[in-house]
């Protein structure tokens, strides 16, 4: 099963990620620039498995650039205390 397949253990898995870039000493901004280039990613290739992800990749496609990196920083902040 993917990480896709549960919204829940996305959560789970990014805020793994997260904690791994800021123990390897990642910038906020470079985080950030990653969760962007990540949410743009799965919105262009990969078909949302669950309702949070067709919302997420909904609001994504309607969203202009300063948006979308609203967007990708809302998720860090959504996993960033998990």
């Amino acid at each position: 099963m993917s990480v896709l397949d549960n919204f829940e253990q996305w959560k789970s898995f990014l805020a793994d990620r997260l904690h791994q870039a800021e123990e390897q000493g990642m910038s906020q901004q470079v985080i950030s620039d990653i969760a962007y280039q990540i949410g743009d990613y799965l919105a262009k290739q990969v078909d949302p498995k669950n309702p949070e992800e067709r919302v997420l990749a909904d609001l994504w496609h309607v969203a202009n650039e300063q948006e979308q990196h609203a967007i990708a920083n809302m998720m860090i902040k959504l996993v960033q205390n998990k």
